[in-house]
């Protein structure tokens, strides 16, 4: 049991546009925040980077770094600056490229994120999940391989039946499998689950860190199905799935949104064909998963997505209950 005096050890793990959104707002509460960040992605800069460069992909761990640093708006900014119109710097984000000069500094990209973080004023610890390059692969149900990230979302495939990460040997990263261990919370953020969400829970010693933490597990689920990932997913399914691949039921309980949505912008979703994730409440009572439902949207007429400060605030009453309880270690 922790000492009430203690901050709450609070994980949260995933990736893509997702995360941030968690983490802009814990970053305000009084706890002690690990993150821990896929690093499967090969789109854009990232992309580029690692057909020249055999290192983990540091995409996602720059939005983490910009979400959790202190430091004042303009070089905040000027880390998330993205060149536009230069020949050889075209597409290249000035965060990726400082990852990629500090890993060639120290030699070690865990070590690169560390310092960067440490640079930008990062509360909190950013881990990568794994600290080696590695290549996300899915299988559909017709059997087709589709290899690589960009490739998976972008590719217009039949279902996804499972997600797998190349090379076969690879394992966490050891300062990510003790803060599982460690944690009172561990969050699994708002994300795409095939591409974002599973690409750290599949990494072996990962869900079996999760299973073996005392740790309260909890999913916020998406808010709207993505086309090519999870076409026809409610709530059930995108927890089934996560279960599915760790060959686990490592969830705790689950978050969702419950208010409708404006007919306007679901409209501009079903163009992309995306539609709301439905709650199943029968799905979810069978896998007996605790079910919190607030409003979460944020004020924003353009897109959907979960508002930060919402978040921070529901997952402050989930601190405060554990702690309560004495559930906190």
């Amino acid at each position: 049991m922790v000492n009430h005096t203690q901050e709450a050890k609070v994980v949260v793990m995933g990736g893509g546009t997702g995360m941030p959104a968690v983490l802009r707002g814990l970053k305000h509460l009084p706890i002690d925040i690990t993150t821990i960040v896929t690093v499967a992605d090969d789109g854009g800069s990232t992309g580029t980077i690692r057909e020249n460069v055999d290192m983990p992909a540091p995409g996602d761990v720059r939005n983490v770094i910009a979400s959790m640093s202190t430091i004042d708006t303009y070089l905040n900014e000027l880390f998330q600056y993205r060149f536009d119109g230069m020949e050889g710097l075209s597409g290249h984000s000035l965060g990726n490229l400082a990852l990629l000069a500090m890993r060639n500094i120290t030699g070690d990209f865990a070590i690169a994120i560390d310092k960067v973080a440490e640079i930008f004023q990062v509360k909190g610890k950013v881990l990568p999940v794994v600290n080696a390059s590695v290549t996300l692969h899915a299988e559909t149900t017709d059997g087709e391989i589709i290899s690589g990230e960009s490739k998976i979302t972008g590719s217009n495939h039949s279902k996804i039946e499972r997600v797998y990460i190349t090379p076969n040997h690879i394992q966490a990263y050891p300062l990510a499998i003790k803060a599982i261990h460690e944690a009172d919370l561990i969050i699994i953020s708002p994300g795409s689950l095939y591409t974002s969400i599973l690409p750290n829970l599949i990494v072996p010693g990962i869900a079996e860190a999760m299973k073996q933490s005392y740790a309260k597990v909890m999913y916020v689920c998406n808010m709207m199905t993505q086309h090519g990932e999870t076409d026809g997913y409610d709530v059930a399914d995108h927890v089934h799935a996560i279960n599915q691949h760790v060959e686990k039921e490592i969830i705790d309980t689950v978050v969702v949104h419950n208010e409708p949505f404006n007919d306007e912008i679901l409209q501009h979703y079903a163009e992309e064909l995306a539609e709301p994730v439905q709650l199943n409440y029968q799905g979810l009572e069978l896998l007996n998963i605790e079910v919190i439902e607030e409003n979460l949207l944020v004020q924003d007429r353009a897109l959907i997505r979960h508002d930060e400060r919402k978040l921070a605030k529901l997952i402050q009453k989930v601190i405060g209950k554990l702690n309560s309880s004495n559930v906190m270690k």
